[in-house]
């Protein structure tokens, strides 16, 4: 007998993952029984992740071209660091690799005490030079609960939008070419785009932020056009190593256990309290 779910529409589930329409009602399936975001993952692999020879020489030119950009500056590169899985390892790997990041880190007063334990042993043991980001807190308070309001599909972006524009503000200031990103098609392409909005939208920020608190930002960073285009004209580029090397989680977690004393915090985005709380309530 077909399953039939609450609201009596057709149910579909994936024969490929564990994702069905009661998980998202836009699912679609192919002939074969494989949704659309499946579908959608093989093509990112395919365009981003290349075949292991591939991948090796594109990485070996990729490093080449930015030690030699940023031979005479202080750093030759700049990386955000959560504490996270991918940002620590993509840490470890710039260390392995002889390069020179700055590394930065955004703190919204949400930090775990766990999180915050992994960033200090990943900059003592490294050696890198660490730039925190510190948000006046009733400033960041204030959005929040703007957002909250709001009721948008996205209320974590302000962060993520937060750290974005930190680094491209950092990599002009510094005159650093290359942002080393920690995302990647592996652990990452997996998010139906309309349960997210797109994280550089200052204007979406700005207008709920207008609506629902009317304070100009202080010390909330935007990725506003101007900063936008000097970051184009400075030919700053964002690059994800990781899709340039076979990249799996689980022996990631165990090198940063075993190089760095990393620990891990047991779930996506738990370096954050407010994504820990969202994340049970959600599943309640």
């Amino acid at each position: 007998m077909e399953k039939v779910d609450a609201n009596s529409k057709k149910y579909r589930q994936c024969t490929h993952c564990i994702l069905d329409s009661n998980d998202d009602e836009e699912l679609t399936l192919d002939a074969t029984g494989v949704c659309n975001y499946c579908r959608s993952y093989e093509d990112l692999e395919a365009a981003y992740v290349p075949p292991i020879p591939e991948a090796n020489r594109r990485l070996t030119a990729l490093i080449e071209k930015v030690k030699k950009t940023g031979k005479q500056n202080r750093y030759d590169s700049i990386l955000g660091l959560s504490g996270g899985v991918d940002s620590s390892y993509l840490a470890l790997k710039a260390k392995q690799w002889g390069l020179r990041p700055l590394i930065v880190h955004f703190d919204n007063g949400w930090n775990s005490e766990l999180a915050v334990n992994n960033i200090e042993k990943t900059i003592s043991i490294l050696g890198f030079d660490l730039h925190t980001l510190v948000i006046q807190w009733e400033e960041f308070r204030n959005l929040q609960v703007a957002f909250l309001r709001a009721s948008v599909v996205d209320i974590e972006m302000i962060t993520d939008h937060a750290i974005i524009a930190t680094l491209f503000r950092l990599a002009l200031k510094e005159n650093i070419k290359f942002i080393l990103s920690g995302t990647n098609i592996v652990t990452e392409a997996i998010l139906p785009q309309h349960w997210i909005h797109h994280k550089a939208d200052y204007i979406h920020i700005r207008a709920i932020q207008k609506k629902f608190v009317n304070k100009p930002f202080k010390t909330y960073p935007l990725l506003d056009v101007k900063t936008r285009v000097r970051a184009e004209l400075g030919d700053i580029q964002s690059v994800s190593p990781l899709n340039l090397i076979s990249y799996n989680k689980d022996l990631a977690k165990e090198e940063l256990k075993k190089e760095l004393g990393w620990r891990d915090y047991g779930g996506k985005h738990y370096e954050s309290v407010f994504t820990i709380l969202s994340g049970v309530y959600t599943a309640k």
